[in-house]
């Protein structure tokens, strides 16, 4: 369906992410390579829209687990179409802040939504739109959840995904992690507990045998 690159990075609030994002779309456009970084929710017009009552409208507070569901899913959808699909077919490598595997963790296993209901619509969602690769950035709940505070301090007041007990990030790594091991082939788990340039070596190690493959 693609000429370019997809990647994704997952895992718990707190864990790298936005850090690991940025250094490697650097090192990927040194490289030559054009890349388009997107996020989820968010990413499109629409999105942002979503995004916002997702984590941050006050309506939000007395949201079901059933209607995030939705929300995320409608927004996948439109930043697929909209963004993503266009810029593999014209050869780009996306990089996108959380995809489909954001909904079958966190809706469905922290959520405990039904496994195969999350499924249905993460399928509908994509359109068979799935990453090439997914680096999990794997970090224990209780370090997750005191970087996830420290940082909305110095920012803003914790969103609504990050008002959620330690119990409820355990779930999300456990889930991260079982994903793991059900799809390994397309994602790789790395230690978020390392500093900063290891995580970013690791990364750049598993992307090149990748581009190996693909190239």
């Amino acid at each position: 369906m693609s000429n370019g690159l997809f990647i994704t990075f997952e895992g718990s609030e707190g864990c790298g992410k936005s850090t690991q994002i940025e250094r490697l779309a650097t090192r990927l456009k040194g490289a030559g390579r054009r890349v388009v970084v997107t996020r989820e929710p968010g990413g499109t017009p629409i999105g942002e829209h979503i995004r916002h009552l997702l984590k941050f409208a006050p309506a939000g507070q007395a949201m079901k687990s059933e209607t995030e569901l939705l929300l995320f899913a409608a927004s996948r959808a439109q930043i697929v179409r909209e963004l993503i699909e266009p810029a593999l077919r014209d050869g780009a490598t996306v990089i996108a802040d959380r995809f489909l595997d954001s909904t079958t963790v966190y809706q469905g296993v922290a959520r405990r939504l039904d496994a195969a209901s999350v499924k249905f619509i993460n399928d509908f969602a994509v359109g068979g739109c799935v990453p090439d690769l997914t680096f999990v950035l794997d970090l224990d709940a209780a370090t997750a959840r005191a970087r996830m505070l420290n940082r909305s301090r110095s920012v803003a007041a914790p969103d609504r995904m990050e008002q959620e007990p330690v119990e409820f990030y355990e779930a999300v790594r456990q889930g991260f992690l079982q994903l793991a091991a059900v799809a390994p082939q397309r994602v790789c788990v790395i230690d978020g507990s390392k500093l900063s340039d290891e995580v970013e070596a690791l990364i750049w190690r598993q992307l090149e045998m990748k581009l190996r493959l693909v190239n």
